[in-house]
């Protein structure tokens, strides 16, 4: 079994300046990480240039994998957009290979039929944007019950519908796709894995939420050993980020040795 390739999202430690998140990861024998645009108070929302995080990406040794992400990618319209022409300028600008799109996750578009037609829209819209740029679309089903894109195969069969394996591949999120209940993997189609777990013993699958999740051990309920096997065995040979988006983890005063800890538990289990 080929050793796991892992790499570092910027919510696995929110409060470090992206210089130190890099510092982290670099600590960790980590090369490859992803910044987000939702972190208050710290890049990219706080007004750092792209040219900055590429400087500091290159002090660092760093590969920046993504962009964590448009939101509400699937419900396309003028704002969208914009939205999207500012994220992917900002991606190539920095040196990131991709722009994660996260669909919009408040109960609305999950009819049959519509959802579909609305992902096909929104796909066909970026596909030019993201080649221009040469940007890759990660696109990240959400397993709650309330989300527009559960499923990884709905995404799959649109991205070839547009013939689009070239611009678009698939995240595999160990969280969502416990919750999704969908057990086909996509190896060939995806991009990159995020890697969180569940340890409460006490909370339902259908009441998981983002605060439940922590770094994966022993005590993981999602079973991200077996799903970062399966893969590997699978033929997916990319990097498996950490996202955790737990507050006990993003208090952690020792970051890097919880991290160690867990990327040791997941190469020893795999």
């Amino acid at each position: 079994m080929p050793s796991l390739r892992f790499a570092l999202n910027h919510m696995a430690a929110p409060s470090l300046p992206i210089q130190d998140l890099f510092a982290l990861a670099g600590s960790l024998g980590i090369d490859a990480v992803e910044i987000r645009n939702d972190l208050a108070g710290n890049a990219i929302i706080d007004g750092t240039s792209p040219g900055a995080v590429a400087k500091a990406a290159r002090h660092h040794g760093m590969t920046i994998l993504s962009i964590n992400a448009l939101q509400r990618f699937n419900e396309w319209n003028a704002r969208r957009a914009d939205e999207a022409l500012t994220l992917i300028e900002y991606a190539k600008a920095c040196g990131a290979q991709a722009l994660v799109l996260v669909p919009k996750n408040d109960g609305t578009g999950r009819a049959d039929g519509e959802r579909q037609d609305n992902l096909r829209q929104s796909l066909a819209a970026l596909k030019p944007m993201l080649d221009t740029a040469g940007i890759i679309g990660l696109v990240e089903p959400l397993g709650f019950e309330i989300c527009s894109l559960r499923s990884k195969r709905e995404a799959a069969t649109a991205i070839d519908a547009l013939s689009a394996r070239s611009t678009f591949k698939l995240v595999h999120d160990t969280f969502h796709h416990h919750l999704a209940g969908e057990g086909q993997l996509f190896p060939d189609m995806t991009g990159l894995v995020h890697i969180s777990g569940v340890n409460d013993p006490a909370v339902s699958v259908a009441d998981m939420r983002d605060p439940h999740r922590v770094l994966v051990t022993a005590d993981d309920r999602l079973d991200n050993a077996g799903q970062v096997r399966a893969l590997v065995e699978a033929g997916y040979a990319g990097r498996f980020s950490f996202e955790p988006f737990a507050a006990e983890v993003h208090d952690l005063k020792d970051p890097a040795s919880a991290l160690r800890a867990s990327m040791g538990y997941l190469s020893a289990s795999v």
